[in-house]
C-alpha cells in the first residue's frame, strides 16, 4: 500500500541556495542497481547538485517489489509504493524516473507519466530502442521532456556531446565499444588466450554479465545502443529493428590470434556511417566483431570500459572514454539528465533540445538502413587449407572472384592449435560485403579448402 508523501514538499530546505524555488520532484520505478545508486550520490551531492540545477532535486516516492528492502535504500522520508502507475501519474511527482527495465510494462509506465504531465528519464536502451519513436512523439505532444544519457553509454556523455557539443557538425560517422561484458570477454581471451566459455564465466563471476547474458553477447544491447546514436547522428528515426546485429558467441580464440599475428584486436563495434553516393544513399547501421590497428585508440580500451567515436566535418574525430558498468556510474548521466530537467520545467517545448537533437520537422523520416549487401569495408579471412603451398592459390582465386586482396600469409605456429590444418589469412581492401559473402560461399568448393572459411569486417576508422 502506498505511504503518505514526505510532508512539506513545497518548503524547501533553508540551507539550501535555491531556498526560493520549490524542489523538482522525482517519483523513481525500481530502486535496484540504478536506482539506488542514483539515491546515494542524490543524497550525497544534495547541495552541489541544487547549486548546479538552481533548485533542490527531491526523491519522494518509489515503487518497488520489496517495500522492505526499498526502505532499507531510501530510508522513512520517502513514501513506498509497490504500484508503478500511481508513482507515474502521482500529482506530487514531476519527473519519473524509470529504473525498472524491460520494454512492455515499461512502456506504458512511461507513456502514462508523459499523459499525465511529467517529464521522464530513463537508463533503459531497450525500452527506447523499440518504442522510442512512440515515447518522443508522446513527449511532443504533451510538451515534456525524456531524456536518456545513461541508456547508451553509462557516465560517457555521449548523448549530449551529439545533441549540443557538436551540432554545428555534418555527422559522417559514430563508432564505438558499448557494451562492457564483450569488451571484458574479448580482453580476456587476448591477454590470457582463454576460449569464449571461460572468459564468459569470468566476467559472469565478477558481475559484469548476467545469468543470461544473451543481449550483451549476440550484440542485442550494443544495437540498442547504437540505434539511439544514429538518431542522434543523422536526424533519423529509432531504426533497431533495421540494424545488422552479429555477437561474439562465434568468435574463436585461433582469430584473436591471428588477428594480433597482422596487427590488429578484435572489438565488438557499434558503427553507424552515413553513406551519400551516387548510387547509395542512407546509413550503415550496424554491430559485428571487427578487426581494429592495434595502435588505434578504441584497441587500447580493455576490461569492461567504453568508448565512443565520433567524425563530424569541422571538429574531425572525437573521443569519449568511460566505465561501461556501474550503479553510480549510470546514476551520474540520470542525475544529470534530472538537473537538465530542472532547468527546463517551465519552459516551452521548442526552447529544449530536441530528443533526438533535431526539431521534429528536420528529422528525415524517408533514411534508411542500407542492407547488409550494401556495406562496404574493409575484411579479414581466415581459410584453411590442406597444404601450405596453397596460399597462393587461395589469393589468386580471390582476386579472380573481384575480392582486392592486399595481404596474404600464413598463420605462424604458435597461433595454431596442436594439429590444426594450415590457415590463410587474407586481408583485403575495401570492397561490398555482396561481393565478400559471395567469395566466401564459393570459396567453401575449392579443393584446397579444408574447412569453413572466416569472415570478419575490418575498421580503420581514420580522421
Amino acid at each position: 500500500m502506498y505511504r503518505d508523501p514526505v510532508p512539506s514538499l513545497e518548503a524547501p530546505s533553508l540551507q539550501s541556495p535555491t531556498a526560493a524555488m520549490r524542489p523538482l520532484r522525482v517519483g523513481m520505478i525500481g530502486i535496484g542497481t540504478v536506482g539506488a545508486g542514483t539515491f546515494r550520490v542524490l543524497a550525497r551531492n544534495q547541495a552541489l547538485i541544487a547549486g548546479r540545477a538552481g533548485r533542490d532535486i527531491k526523491l519522494v516516492v518509489v515503487c518497488a517489489r520489496s517495500l522492505a528492502r526499498a526502505m532499507s535504500v531510501v530510508g522513512k522520508d520517502v513514501a513506498l509504493t509497490n504500484d508503478p502507475m500511481q508513482v507515474a501519474t502521482h500529482p506530487d511527482v514531476d519527473v519519473l524516473v524509470e529504473a525498472a527495465g524491460g520494454t512492455g510494462p515499461a512502456r506504458d509506465w512511461v507513456l502514462a507519466a508523459i499523459r499525465a504531465g511529467k517529464h521522464v528519464v530513463t537508463a533503459n536502451k531497450a525500452l527506447l530502442a523499440t518504442h522510442g519513436n512512440e515515447i518522443f512523439a508522446a513527449a511532443r505532444q504533451h510538451g515534456v521532456a525524456v531524456a536518456y544519457e545513461g541508456a547508451v553509454a553509462v557516465s560517457i556523455p555521449i548523448v549530449k556531446a551529439l545533441r549540443e557539443g557538436l551540432t554545428a557538425n555534418r555527422i559522417e560517422w559514430v563508432a564505438g565499444i558499448i557494451n562492457g561484458t564483450t569488451n571484458f570477454i574479448l580482453s580476456k581471451m587476448r591477454d590470457e588466450g582463454v576460449g569464449f566459455a571461460e572468459a564468459l564465466a569470468q566476467a559472469q563471476a565478477l558481475g559484469y554479465a548476467e545469468a543470461d547474458p544473451t543481449f550483451d553477447i549476440e550484440g542485442v544491447d550494443a544495437a540498442h545502443k547504437i540505434s539511439l546514436l544514429a538518431a542522434n547522428a543523422f536526424g533519423m528515426p529509432v531504426r533497431f529493428a533495421d540494424a545488422q546485429v552479429e555477437g561474439i558467441t562465434r568468435l574463436q580464440g585461433l582469430d584473436v590470434a591471428c588477428a594480433e599475428q597482422l596487427g590488429f584486436r578484435i572489438k565488438l563495434l557499434g558503427v553507424a556511417k552515413r553513406r551519400k553516393e551516387s548510387d547509395v544513399d542512407g546509413v550503415e547501421l550496424r554491430v559485428q566483431p571487427a578487426l581494429v590497428p592495434a595502435a588505434h585508440l578504441l584497441a587500447q580500451v580493455n576490461g569492461s570500459m567504453n568508448a565512443v567515436m565520433v567524425k563530424g566535418d569541422a571538429a574531425g574525430v572525437t573521443m569519449f572514454y568511460g566505465a561501461g558498468a556501474g550503479s553510480e556510474q549510470t546514476a551520474s548521466a540520470v542525475i544529470a539528465d534530472l538537473v537538465d530537467v530542472a532547468r527546463l520545467d517551465g519552459t516551452r517545448a521548442q526552447q529544449r533540445v530536441p530528443h533526438l537533437g533535431f526539431h521534429p520537422e528536420a528529422v528525415d523520416e524517408q533514411l534508411a538502413v542500407l542492407p547488409r549487401a550494401a556495406v562496404h569495408t574493409r575484411h579479414y579471412l581466415r581459410v584453411p587449407v590442406h597444404s601450405a603451398q596453397q596460399i597462393e592459390a587461395v589469393g589468386a582465386w580471390l582476386a579472380a572472384q573481384h575480392v582486392p586482396v592486399q595481404r596474404v600469409e600464413l598463420a605462424c605456429d604458435k597461433a595454431l592449435p596442436t594439429g590444426s590444418e594450415p590457415q590463410v589469412l587474407v586481408l583485403t581492401d575495401a570492397v561490398a560485403q555482396a561481393t565478400v559473402d559471395l567469395a566466401v560461399h564459393a570459396l567453401a568448393a575449392h579443393p584446397a579448402v579444408a574447412g569453413p572459411v572466416v569472415a570478419l569486417r575490418v575498421e580503420l576508422l581514420e580522421g
